[in-house]
């Protein structure tokens, strides 16, 4: 039987590398699969901090699945083409695993797919566990319990499932840590911007959205200071025009997100401006404006822009 590669999304966060790590896991136990995990890229700084702090080795890099020796493959945390490996169209996608909005997906043949809209894919592949009965290693569960930690800040962000605080705390007493302690401590970790590039930052978590026929890019970095980010506006907005140039990139939204406060700030650039403005009711100033209370790009920025784009 040839291997089947567990992955999630492109520019990989916590969840997304999380989640295939403890899916491979749970593929192999209860279903008696050959999975192996994989990552579209290398762990940012609050993954590296997980994988150290619960002495897991990061997953391979891989650019394309079938380079990799895989057919088949099963996605986490994502399953829009666009976010994922390169040949995904060359591979057969037989799982899907994700909490997002479904789009530009199709397969050839039936597949398995488990969607839910809580707070993480990590949520969902607990709940897999449990529902198989499989032991949740000390080190799975603290991958999980970190992925929904990231997707969720802490529990604050209101992509939070009301089912998701008792998760958290499950996976918390399995993973051995205090989960507020634990939880601030990894996010944390994640927002030393000061070693990154201008292209390094806007791309630490970027995603790419079709929206009526414009390939948008949406893209968030979180800090416990967004005046620091700001300060440094002139040289992402170099690597903003760049990369829209070299990309087709129609638009490049960037959120700041203060971990702290719960805020966000908006730093846009691109052909449709106005329709950035219209989606948050908010003018640009200098290019960026302030987004109280936003903290989550799948539920406080993309549902607004793909209304505001038409599509």
């Amino acid at each position: 039987m040839s291997k089947i590669l567990v992955f999630g999304h492109q520019n990989p966060d916590s969840d997304a590398i999380g989640s295939a790590v403890a899916f491979a896991y749970l593929a192999k136990e209860a279903y008696g699969l050959e999975t192996e995990a994989a990552a579209l890229g290398a762990p940012n700084e609050e993954t590296a901090f997980v994988l150290d702090y619960f002495g897991v080795p990061a997953p391979q890099v891989i650019a394309s699945a079938k380079a990799a020796g895989a057919q088949q493959v099963i996605l986490t945390d994502h399953n829009e083409f666009q976010q994922s490996v390169a040949d995904i169209k060359d591979v057969d996608v037989i799982g899907v695993v994700d909490h997002h909005r479904v789009a530009n997906f199709e397969t050839a043949n039936p597949l398995f797919m488990r969607l839910e809209p809580v707070g993480s894919a990590s949520s969902i592949v607990y709940r897999m566990f449990k529902e198989n009965q499989v032991a949740v290693p000390k080190a799975i569960a603290g991958l999980l319990l970190s992925g929904l930690i990231s997707d969720t800040l802490l529990l604050k962000s209101p992509t939070t499932h009301t089912s998701d605080k008792a998760v958290a705390e499950e996976l918390a007493e399995l993973a051995g840590v205090d989960l507020e302690e634990y939880g601030l401590a990894m996010l944390k970790a994640g927002t030393d911007l000061s070693s990154k590039s201008a292209a390094e930052l806007i791309a630490i978590d970027a995603k790419s959205f079709t929206l009526n026929g414009n390939q948008v890019r949406v893209a968030q970095v979180n800090t416990v200071d967004i005046a620091e980010v700001l300060d440094r506006q002139k040289e992402i907005e170099q690597a903003i025009q760049e990369t829209n140039a070299a990309n087709g990139y129609s638009d490049f939204v960037l959120m700041i997100t203060d971990i702290i406060n719960s805020n966000s700030e908006i730093l846009a650039l691109g052909s449709h401006m106005d329709k950035v403005e219209a989606a948050f009711n908010f003018k640009l100033e200098n290019h960026h404006a302030f987004l109280a209370g936003a903290v989550s790009r799948k539920k406080q920025v993309i549902p607004q822009l793909t209304a505001s784009f038409g599509g």
